[in-house]
Formats: structure tokens, C-alpha cells, sequence
């Protein structure tokens, strides 16, 4: 009877190390990414005072944080003034092909000039309908930069950065300023809601209401701060499942979390 006991006794201790041993879970393995940013001024950086590129090196600084990627490497391929039917053609350009090839992750930014050219075209007679009327034309071309690139790479994740409101500081202060930029913030966001692997970053709340101090001298662009805080958005954006989706599988997050 005791070897009996005794018998099934190790079988279960057996079987317990066998089930712990299923369960174990494998050591990480930093991987490195390739991070392409491309867009306007808030990629290329105008209103960062070290000229390394706005939100990039803080966003570089907080995926190299995470014990899942060894090294981020940016390509920024930011250029001032860029609207979406410019970066569309730029999208064509071998170069950047090439870079987008190897990334990834693309994060873009870009919209706020197109509000812009709707303004100084309109000045004289501006609505709350000029907007709306340009609405499905902008959203096409939101539609045709992921489209874009995701031809040219099709396993690559897209971050699409939002807009913010800037008429308070260089137009006007109207109630309806913030409604224009949600409406097409949600039209965007619509967009980026129809491709796998894309996320929308929304940071008109960054840069609304008491965010004085996080605006460049032009009262247009981001300073350091708002830079800082632009890539914390993004980061946050990247939540466990969507890092991983985003790089398709290549960075696998850990049950923490991110950092």
C-alpha cells in the first residue's frame, strides 16, 4: 500500500513539474525596430530648440525604455509646410520608398496645413460649412497616404498623429474652432479605423485649452515641452496589444505593460 501511495505520489509531482514546465515563459528578447516619421513641420520639428526632430528623440528615448526593444531606429523624413496632397506625391519619391520599406512603423503627422490653405482661401467669407464642404476630400486623401503606405509595405504598422487647434493663436477664437478640428479629427480617425495595424493618436487635448506654455515663439509650433508630451501620447497609443500588432508580431509585449 505505501508503494502505491508513494507511486502516485511522484506521478502527481511529475505531472506538476510537466505542467509548470508547459507554462514557462520564454526570456525576452530585445529586438530592434526601424521607425519611419514622415509629414509636416511636427515631424520635421520647427519649434524643437535642439533640431533633433520634435517628438522624436523623446518617443526614441521611451521605446528604448521597454525591456522588449533594444534599439528604435528614426528615419524622419519631415518636411515644413507639407499638406496631405503633398505628402502623397513625396510618397512616390524612391528615397522614401525605400525607408518605408524597411520600417516597421510609420507614424505620421499631418492635416493642419490643409486647415490652414482652407483658411487663407476662405478668409474673407469663412464658415463652419467651408470646413464641412472640405471634409470628404480631406478624408479621401488621409485615406490615400495609408493607402500609400501600405503599398509600398503592406506588414508595416501606421500611427497616424492627429490635429490640433490652431486658430486661437494665429486667426481667430470662435466657438466653433474646436468643433472644426474634432470633425475632422474624427473623420481621420475613421480612416485609420478602416486599415489593420492603425492606430490614431489624438492630441487636441495636449494643445487646447491653458496649453500656452507648450507653444514655440510662433505660437504655432510645439516647444521642447510640447514635443515631450506629443511623444508621450504617441507612446501611450502603443498599448500592449497594439505594439505588437503595429510591428506585427515582432516586438511581443511583456504582461507588464508598457512602462
Amino acid at each position: 500500500m505505501k508503494r502505491l501511495i508513494a507511486g502516485i505520489g511522484l506521478a502527481v509531482m511529475l505531472s506538476g513539474c510537466a505542467d509548470g514546465a508547459e507554462e514557462a515563459v520564454a526570456p525576452i528578447v530585445p529586438q530592434n525596430i526601424n521607425v519611419v516619421s514622415i509629414g509636416d513641420s511636427l515631424t520635421q520639428g520647427v519649434g524643437d530648440s535642439t533640431n533633433s526632430g520634435g517628438y522624436v528623440p523623446y518617443l526614441e528615448e521611451k521605446l528604448e525604455s521597454l525591456d522588449e526593444i533594444n534599439e528604435a531606429s528614426f528615419v524622419n523624413h519631415g518636411k515644413r509646410g507639407n499638406r496631405t496632397d503633398q505628402l502623397i506625391k513625396r510618397l512616390e519619391q524612391e528615397g522614401i520608398q525605400e525607408d518605408i520599406q524597411q520600417a516597421d512603423i510609420v507614424i505620421v503627422t499631418i492635416g493642419g496645413n490643409d486647415v490652414v490653405k482652407v483658411v487663407k482661401e476662405n478668409w474673407s467669407h469663412l464658415t463652419v460649412e467651408t470646413f464641412e464642404e472640405e471634409e470628404d476630400a480631406y478624408a479621401a486623401r488621409i485615406q490615400s497616404v495609408i493607402g500609400d503606405i501600405r503599398a509600398i509595405n503592406e506588414e508595416a504598422g501606421v500611427v497616424l498623429v492627429g490635429i490640433y487647434n490652431p486658430f486661437g493663436r494665429i486667426f481667430v477664437d470662435t466657438d466653433d474652432d474646436e468643433t472644426i478640428v474634432r470633425t475632422w479629427n474624427e473623420r481621420a480617425e475613421e480612416v485609420a479605423r478602416s486599415f489593420d495595424r492603425t492606430v490614431f493618436v489624438n492630441v487636441e487635448t495636449i494643445f487646447g485649452e491653458g496649453s500656452d506654455g507648450l507653444f514655440f515663439e510662433d505660437q504655432f509650433h510645439p516647444n521642447d515641452i510640447g514635443y515631450e508630451q506629443m511623444a508621450g501620447r504617441i507612446f501611450e497609443s502603443m498599448n500592449e496589444d497594439e505594439l505588437e500588432q503595429l510591428t506585427s508580431g515582432k516586438i511581443v509585449r511583456s504582461n507588464e505593460g508598457l512602462n
